[in-house]
Order: C-alpha cells, then sequence, then structure tokens
C-alpha cells in the first residue's frame, strides 16, 4: 500500500528528491525479500498454525493497523481543498486520539506482522518501523 497504492492518490504536493526515492525503492526491494525468503525458507510452522493466538491475535493486529493507516491517509490526503495551502490539523478516525495516526496505523499493522509471524526478520522490520515512524510522528507533533 505504502509503495504503491498511496503515491498514485496524492494529487498534490512536494516532489521527493530521486536519491530518496532510490533509497526507499531499494529499501522496500531487500526488506521484501528478506520477509518473502524468511517465510518461504527458514520459517516452520506447526500444523495448525493458523489457529495459534499468536496468529490470529497478529493477524487482528495487521489488519486493523492497515484499516488505520489507509482511513489517516485519507483523512490526510483529504486536508486542504485544491489550490489551498496551509498547515491544517487532521480530524476524525484515529486523529481524535494520536497526532500521527497513520504512523500508529503502520507500526501496529507491522507488529501485527510480526506476531502472526513469529519471526526474527519481522520483528527487526516492525522495530525499525517504530524507531523511523515514531520519531517521524514526534516530529509531526510537535
Amino acid at each position: 500500500y505504502r509503495a504503491l497504492i498511496f503515491p498514485l492518490l496524492i494529487r498534490e504536493g512536494k516532489p521527493t528528491p530521486f536519491f530518496t526515492f532510490v533509497l526507499a525503492l531499494l529499501f522496500c526491494i531487500y526488506n521484501g525479500y528478506l520477509q518473502g525468503r524468511s517465510l518461504t525458507n527458514y520459517a516452520k510452522y506447526p500444523s495448525g498454525w493458523l489457529k495459534d493466538p499468536r496468529f490470529i491475535i497478529g493477524f487482528i493486529g495487521w489488519l486493523i493497523g492497515m484499516a488505520i493507516n489507509i482511513h489517516s491517509d485519507n483523512i490526510l490526503r483529504n486536508l486542504r481543498k485544491p489550490g489551498e495551502t496551509g498547515y491544517k490539523i487532521p480530524r476524525g478516525g484515529m486523529f481524535e486520539y494520536v497526532s500521527g495516526a497513520n504512523f500508529f496505523g503502520e507500526i501496529l499493522e507491522w507488529f501485527g506482522f510480526a506476531l502472526a509471524c513469529c519471526t526474527i526478520e519481522s520483528l527487526a522490520f516492525a522495530l525499525c518501523t517504530l524507531f523511523i515512524l515514531g520519531s517521524r510522528a514526534k516530529q509531526h507533533h510537535q
């Protein structure tokens, strides 16, 4: 969603520097490879894993996080009318509880994924997401 769909939905915005785009692309490619390889080659799950509480809670956390993320991004995209500029405080959804609802949703999403997968690679990605988006959320809040 973040790498493919979200950029296509943005109407207007600041251009992304090419170097930043390349770094983000390389990160997504490497992380996708790491997660895929981990899950297909190294992770071993018992036959009833899809009924295990860790998987179920993790999957629900991932699903709720993704829903929060998508809904929050929709609120952010529609803050300003076309041609309007200036800062606006988002209202509605999880923005009523946290100032960085989109960041919160994505962090929840990846911790849910980590719990559902129970791999060191998925936990590493969830922690990286927490540290990177947590610092961005703090800056946005201030």
